[in-house]
Order: C-alpha cells, then structure tokens, then sequence
C-alpha cells in the first residue's frame, strides 16, 4: 500500500522532533481515509441489480411496471447504499412530457451480508417514441463522508411507445379508400366480376371465358373480356428531415405525423390492402450504447457523462419497408413508426432519388410533409410524369397552409391540409365515402 510508507515518514518526524501526538494523529486520519476507501470499493463492486420491465411494447397513456432485484453478494455489511434508476430528465421535466413517473426509481438502503431485496416503481407513457431505462448508478461511502463510490451496475432497458391510432367507427372497413382509385396503365389483372364485352377467340384463351350463348348464336366461338383492375393501396412516405421540420414545432408536428402514417396504414391493413413505409428519418434503436458496468467513479458527474443513448447518428440509408398486408408486416411498421425520430440526412428530393425503383407504380404514394422546398417540389412532379399516383398531406398549421401549399397548388399536386387529428379524421372519412 503506498500510505505505509507516508506513516512510517510521519512516525519517524514526531520522534525526531518530539511532536508524537501530532504525529500520531495525522498517521490515525490517514489510515481512517485509507480504510474509507477499501471498504467503500469493496461495497459498490458488492452489489449486482437485475431489471425486470413489465412490457417492452406500450401504447400512449398506458404504464408499466419496473422491478428491481437488488443483491448484497458479500459477506459484508452495508451500511448505506443509494440506489438510483436513472430516467433521462429530458423525458420527465421537458413539456410536452414524454413519461411520468408514478413512483420513485430513487431508494436508499442498508444491506445485511447475502442479504437480496426488490425494489419496484412504475411509469406512465404520454408520448410515442423509444425510450431509455436505466442504467442503474450505484453510489456509497463510509459513515464520516470521507470518500464516496459510483459505479454503473447494469445496461439499460428499452421500451417502444406505439403511436395512437384513429379509428373510425362509422365507415365500413371495406369502404375505406384513403388514397383514392387510381388509373390503370398496363393491364395485368383482370376482375371476373366486371365483364366489359365480347370478342371472337383467339389461340391461347381459357375455355372457361368461353361465352357458350354467343357462340351458339353466332356459330363462330366468342370469349368473355373483363375490365382490368389493379391492387389498391399505398406506400406511405414521411418526411423527417430537420430542414423541412422546424425544432419550434417539435415534437407536436411530427408526432401528429406519425400518428395519421399508422393510421391510414392501419385502415389499409383492415381493409386488406397492401400497405408500405418510406422514410428518411431516422430509427431510434440505432441509438443505443453499450456501458461498462465494472469501472468505478469518483464523482456522480463522470459516473453518467455518458450513460445516455448516442445523440448522433450518421445513418443516410433510407428506411424502406415495402409493400405487404399481412399482420406481421402492420406491427413492424408500427414498431418503426413509433422508433422514427427527425435527421440531418437525406432531404426529400434526395430520398425520392433514392428509393424511386423500389417505388410500385401499382400503390399510391401519400407524402406527409410540413414543408416542399423546390428541390423537393421538383422531386414530386418528376415521380408525377412517372406515373405514380400522389396524395400529399400536408401537415402544418392552418394560418402556415396556404403559403406552404400555394407552390405545390400551382405544380397540379393534390394536396390535403393535416392541421390536427381531427383534420386527419375528415380526411379520411370523406375519401373512404368515395
């Protein structure tokens, strides 16, 4: 230990100069610090807590459950131990609130040797997003308050808010037509219901499309022709590029986006419609941070310096989910949409370019937007003359919309103001009338 050789130094002094009980004083305060500071170390590295969440996927308003099963695997006893679940203040002290937290993920105890106890608390979601819980920062120290320790005993827990759905109880599901009929150009199905005449037979025609009256009428074998239809729904693309989303709007703004994205994506899911997502925002899961859970500290700051999810993120490859309607398919998106935050990244026009080939003429594509600039505006015409069927909707503010929409107006874009839910709500009731 080096502390020995500094009280045999003091030790030495006081006799040689005769000061002894000064001597003996300082030695005795050097081996309380040194005291202090063993068992303090050996204290925090004795502690292991396990996290336990009720459920890792909630709703917005709902709460869940954490406990926390904390164990002394020494056979020391602990006189003080601060147990401290930490929740980013972000979440709980910033309006629009994010979590409330019902009771508290902070608790002092005092532990036997071998000695295990639980500690539970619980949080409510307001808001949809990916949120962090924990890690748990572990603090103690002797009783005279010599020397404190901290340490960070587990990685953290994750849960995923998904965002509300509006659900509209007085339309009839099959009904539903949030993005409108859309024109056929190649004829690839034909709808047996829908026949729209006769013609003579040709090589290679099933004999089931024989028209047998006509052809006993005629003499000559005539074939049934029906109406060419195509499969209707749509691929939904959000736009979630800082430039076009203003930070003074957020989170409202792109909250309400997310929502009329799962719900529009919901009602075509009901409606068994084949549904998509493209985005270029940016997914929260890709975020996460790996800790150390060995190191100790000697003060709180440096213990959570870095226990927070990564603020930046240098992803530019687009998040594309693409067309399907299976169940399956309507949860990752929702799981997605829930996890989707704003980025720096590519903008709209830049998005379009990229993922145009992984495009289906066959779907709608409905943009949801705050703001077109004019690469953006470029963008949309050109997917226009393409052959893609557009809806833009445009969210922002009802005294902001017809500055935002006088561009897109002009360029013959069809566009729908989304200034709230209920906005939403009228949208989509009077396209599912059609």
């Amino acid at each position: 230990m080096a502390i020995l050789p500094l009280i045999a130094l003091l030790l030495l002094l006081g006799i040689l100069t005769g000061a002894n009980f000064f001597a003996l004083g300082a030695c005795t305060f050097l081996i309380v610090i040194q005291l202090a500071k063993h068992f303090s170390s050996r204290w925090i590295q004795a502690v292991e807590v396990q996290r336990f969440v009720e459920a890792h996927e909630i709703e917005v308003g709902q709460s869940v459950a954490v406990g926390m099963k904390i164990s002394n695997a020494s056979g020391y006893w602990i006189p003080w131990m601060l147990i401290d679940d930490k929740i980013a203040k972000r979440y709980t002290k910033q309006p629009p609130f994010a979590l409330k937290i019902l009771s508290a993920s902070v608790q002092l105890f005092s532990f036997r040797p071998k000695q295990t106890t639980l500690h539970r608390y619980a949080i409510e979601a307001q808001r949809r997003g990916y949120y962090q819980l924990g890690p748990t920062l572990l603090e103690t120290g002797d009783l005279l308050g010599l020397h404190r320790s901290y340490r960070i005993a587990n990685q953290p827990s994750y849960i995923t808010v998904l965002p509300q759905l509006i659900v509209l109880e007085s339309v009839e599901v099959s009904s539903r037509r949030p993005m409108g009929e859309m024109k056929v150009e190649d004829r690839l199905l034909e709808d047996p219901t829908l026949m729209s005449g006769l013609r003579e037979y040709r090589a290679g025609d099933p004999i089931n499309r024989v028209h047998w009256k006509a052809t006993a009428r005629t003499g000559v074998l005539h074939t049934r022709v029906f109406q060419p239809t195509c499969v209707q729904g749509a691929m939904l693309l959000l736009d979630m590029h800082e430039s076009t989303n203003p930070r003074k709007h957020e989170p409202v703004r792109t909250d309400l986006a997310v929502t009329a994205a799962a719900s529009i994506a919901h009602w075509l899911y009901l409606n068994s419609e084949p549904f998509g997502l493209v985005s270029n925002g940016r997914d929260a899961a890709d975020r996460m941070r790996e800790l150390n859970k060995r190191s100790q500290y000697q003060d709180r700051q440096r213990a959570t310096a870095n226990i927070e999810m990564k603020t930046h993120n240098d992803r530019l490859t687009p998040i594309l989910l693409g067309a399907n309607r299976t169940p399956e398919h309507f949860a990752e998106m929702h799981r997605m949409l829930a996890r989707l935050e704003r980025t720096d990244g590519l903008k709209l026009d830049q998005l379009l370019l990229e993922t145009e080939s992984r495009l289906p003429k066959l779907l709608s594509l409905i943009v949801i937007a705050q703001q077109v600039d004019e690469a953006g505006l470029m963008a949309l015409e050109m997917m226009k003359r393409r052959g893609h069927s557009l809806t833009i909707l445009l969210n922002c503010h009802q005294e902001e919309y017809f500055d935002h929409a006088a561009r897109l107006i002009a360029a013959r874009l069809p566009v729908v103001p989304l200034h709230d839910e209920e906005t939403l709500s009228e949208y989509l009731k009077d396209r599912s009338a059609r």
